[in-house]
């Protein structure tokens, strides 16, 4: 293959903002008057600036300052954050913004200043995490340039000033990692429904993890489909006529060193293109239907994260359920009853609905792995709906527990783990009328996979599909009434997963992270 699974812009560490290895200094901070000690040159440049143009401290500025690194200094200011509603992102965001001018300006070898904020204290990860966002090269163009023998990154190195080596040392290796993650999300998450069609994503990750501590197996036999996975083969349907589309569920595993403490055991939809099937999205609604893999994505990026870090007592037991939701005459419609992996009878309510479908056999199946694991919680990730984003905005993850995962405070330690590096979650509740929904309205099913209405126009849009999952996959019979509890969680990703046009944002791959591996 000509691709590299992976490719993160290289980082390095520096204790002297003046080193001349670099070609300008782009300092992120909410006021040049709060600098430290250490970096008290660099106040007088951007205090006579201040002096010719008032922007400062609200716009990205550039400052020539003879003597420093490239004759240049780009101030990216974060503006206040000590408001009520300020957070973290503050930092990321400012990063972001700097390093798109600092390549304006043509730099090659920034060196980013980021003090540590008393309010803060991953401040200085942050902005660095956002700067490399930043400088994320799509794999199709990163291809391209190694087909031509040049570099595959934007830059040719970011530098970052701490003020030890230690310091610096952990705030590299902890960069690479997560944006390793990161970039595999976005990768999969990103690129084209032909580039990320699902044979193409089984083999970048089977690439990716080859000679690791993550094991890989791979289920494309279209009988073996149809025999475990009855739900998504329903969806695969249509695709499974065309080769280079046909779905794959691609299973993951790594176990850390020592004795096993904790379990997790996550699914990911993997919609490599969502037509919306019979019930088409007319009226311009498919574009961007790629980004619909971006659960899936999230799952692979997590599992970067652990073959870089390799978490001690910490098992990841990983599901990616890869599928294109074509149209055609041998796709599958509303009205179809298709029995799931735990035999319930399923009315299909709207083909639209994919994703659910796609995900709920593979859960079924955690979930009879989960009674024998050492203290399981299972989790699904998913850009599933429309809802999510009408009910929370853009930018925030959407958690929702069953009764055992709630007992013991989950989603609160989800998004708390989320504030640390900026991937927001907010949660929200299961209730008896989200169950009561998808109850069969006849004698012909026990389960109505969905109402004929986008979720966005339905109440309760975004919490309803996570009583689904539980149902149609029979974890239902593990609840708090059950002899037997299993922990649960869904978490909707579809308003956090990125823009379109644009870049995928990786979430909620950070508070996974600081959740199950940094415990920060």
């Amino acid at each position: 293959m000509c691709f590299r699974p992976c490719s993160v812009q290289p980082v390095r560490w520096s204790t002297d903002y003046k080193n001349k290895d670099y070609d300008g200094i782009l300092l992120v901070g909410h006021s040049i008057d709060d600098l430290p000690d250490e970096l008290e040159g660099l106040k007088s440049p951007l205090q006579d600036y201040s002096t010719v143009d008032r922007g400062l401290g609200e716009e990205v500025v550039v400052v020539k300052v003879p003597g420093f690194p490239g004759d240049r200094l780009v101030f990216a200011p974060t503006g206040p954050v000590n408001r009520d509603y300020d957070d973290v992102r503050l930092f990321s965001e400012a990063a972001a913004k700097g390093v798109k001018r600092v390549m304006k300006a043509g730099m090659q070898r920034p060196l980013l200043v980021c003090p540590p904020h008393c309010d803060y204290e991953k401040s200085t990860l942050a902005a660095v995490l956002g700067a490399l966002q930043a400088l994320y090269m799509p794999l199709e163009l990163r291809e391209v340039k190694l087909s031509l023998h040049s570099s595959p990154h934007k830059v040719a190195v970011l530098g970052v000033w701490v003020k030890e080596q230690a310091e610096g040392e952990d705030i590299i290796a902890l960069a690479t990692a997560l944006e390793s993650g990161r970039v595999v999300y976005r990768d999969i998450g990103g690129s084209d429904p032909e580039r990320m069609a699902a044979p193409r994503v089984a083999e970048y990750v089977t690439e990716l993890f080859c000679n690791t501590c993550v094991q890989v197996t791979i289920v494309s036999d279209l009988s073996t489909l149809e025999k475990e996975y009855p739900c998504l083969a329903a969806v695969n349907r249509c695709a499974s006529a065309v080769p280079r589309h046909q779905a794959r569920v691609i299973h993951l595993e790594y176990s850390g060193e020592g004795p096993i403490q904790e379990t997790l055991m996550v699914i990911g939809k993997g919609v490599t293109y969502d037509t919306g099937g019979a019930d088409i999205k007319a009226g311009g609604f498919m574009a961007g239907m790629h980004r619909d893999k971006c659960g899936s994505a999230a799952v692979a990026g997590f599992f970067q994260i652990l073959a870089k870090l390799k978490p001690k007592h910490l098992k990841v037991v990983g599901a990616m359920a890869m599928v294109r939701n074509s149209v055609g005459s041998d796709c599958y419609v509303a009205d179809e009853l298709v029995v799931s992996r735990a035999g319930r009878r399923i009315r299909v309510g709207n083909t639209d609905a994919e994703g659910r479908m796609a995900m709920v056999d593979l859960l079924c199946e955690m979930k009879e792995k989960a009674v024998y694991e050492v203290s399981p919680h299972l989790v699904t990730i998913a850009t599933l709906t429309g809802h999510a984003i009408r009910a929370m905005g853009p930018h925030y993850s959407i958690i929702l527990d069953n009764g055992a995962a709630n007992l013991v405070g989950n989603a609160l330690q989800w998004q708390k783990a989320g504030e640390v590096l900026g991937d927001m979650f907010e949660v929200s509740t299961l209730r008896r009328e989200d169950y009561d929904f998808h109850k069969g309205k006849s004698e012909y099913e026990e389960l109505l996979q969905s109402n004929n209405l986008p979720s966005s126009a339905t109440p309760r849009g975004h919490q309803s599909p996570a009583a689904f999952l539980i149902m149609a996959s029979g974890l239902d019979k593990h609840g708090l009434d059950s002899a037997q509890p299993l922990s649960y969680s869904h978490i909707d990703i579809a308003g956090s997963s990125g823009p379109f046009p644009g870049v995928p944002t990786g979430a909620p791959l950070l508070a996974m992270a600081t959740k199950y591996i940094l415990q920060l």
